[in-house]
């Protein structure tokens, strides 16, 4: 383990007023993104969407990491520099998503756990000479009354433990995703009652594991309601149950905690984080994102897979990246929406 190198990463990757950018859609997600705008997901389409992205002025004022998928990594732009190259040129850190996705726990289950350890160590070798300098592995938790189940909760901290001793063996900072999915009408109370017991649970087998907790980084989900709740919490009720339960759960020697969105659109990604940093400022983290749709529909809307938008795309990242660099500090404000 190189922990020079992985300290100068996680203190880049958590710079603050910065976040990442989640640019790791599987094949199967881009393709249903790219169909909501009618156009084909072939690998030349894929190529010029993400170099747009990468390409946009400006965008290292907020964003210090990229995660990608790996076509992505090894893909080249137009003029022929790999896309990591072009990110590694603003100083913002490459990253590469390992898992291979979920499968059900067992037959007849609606639970899932995540697959991908094969070959991961050999992958990391090329994953690093290719510029990746962490790695991301995601964890889903369904949220019923009953659910998650406990077998679910330890299989999946298992894995996400394992996952991450192995990344930082290799030399990258693993990002460790649980996510609590939104899906479903369990209120706020209930989504804080199960964030509190998967965190406990990731965090003791990280612990078994070794795993250096100043040397990764937390990607979770906000504690929120449920998408089809009655009663929907409002931003500063998300950030006081979601800053209560890590106050509970996450050591202070976790550098960064770097929220997904989950669902929730752009606005609201954006409001919910401001709230968090907003409520206090006597936590030992930092408080960011690691946004994928929330960050990038408004540009896909714009782009709609033509040159002559590419403009107009970038303007929308770079719109939505500067104002949830304002809501890490805390400075957002609904009517920096209309003024970006």
């Amino acid at each position: 383990m190189n922990t020079t190198e992985l300290e100068a990463t996680v203190r880049a990757m958590t710079a603050r007023g910065k976040g990442l950018l989640a640019a790791d859609e599987s094949s199967g997600t881009i393709k249903k993104r790219f169909d909501s705008i009618g156009v084909e997901s072939t690998e030349t389409a894929r190529r010029d969407y993400r170099q747009m992205l990468f390409t946009t002025p400006g965008l290292d004022e907020a964003i210090s990491g990229v995660i990608l998928y790996d076509e992505t990594l090894r893909q080249s732009a137009d003029d022929g520099r790999s896309l990591a190259s072009i990110l590694q040129s603003k100083g913002i850190v490459p990253g590469i998503k390992v898992d291979k996705g979920t499968i059900v726990m067992a037959p007849g289950s609606g639970e899932k756990i995540t697959e991908g350890f094969d070959g991961l160590a050999k992958r990391y070798e090329e994953y690093h000479q290719l510029g990746a300098r962490f790695a991301k592995w995601r964890a889903v938790y369904c949220i019923t009354d009953e659910l998650p189940s406990p077998r679910n909760i330890r299989l999946n901290a298992l894995g996400l433990a394992r996952y991450a001793a192995i990344t930082q063996q290799s030399g990258l900072v693993p990002i460790v995703e649980p996510e609590v999915l939104m899906d479903g009408t369990h209120s706020i109370e209930r989504c804080e009652q199960v964030t509190t017991v998967v965190l406990q649970g990731v965090f003791e087998a990280l612990a078994a594991e070794g795993v250096a907790l100043e040397l990764m980084v937390l990607k979770p989900n906000m504690v929120i309601s449920g998408k089809e709740c009655v009663v929907q919490a409002n931003a500063r009720q998300i950030a006081e149950a979601t800053v209560r339960c890590f106050r509970r759960t996450v050591p202070a020697a976790v550098p960064g905690i770097m929220f997904l969105s989950g669902g929730q659109n752009e606005v609201q990604a954006t409001e919910n984080l401001n709230a968090i940093n907003a409520l206090s400022a006597r936590h030992p983290w930092i408080f960011s994102f690691s946004y994928g749709r929330a960050l990038q529909a408004p540009a896909l809307k714009a782009w709609q897979g033509k040159k002559d938008n590419v403009t107009a795309a970038q303007n929308a990242v770079q719109k939505r990246a500067l104002l949830n660099g304002a809501a890490c500090r805390g400075e957002y404000q609904s009517q920096m929406e209309q003024a970006a």
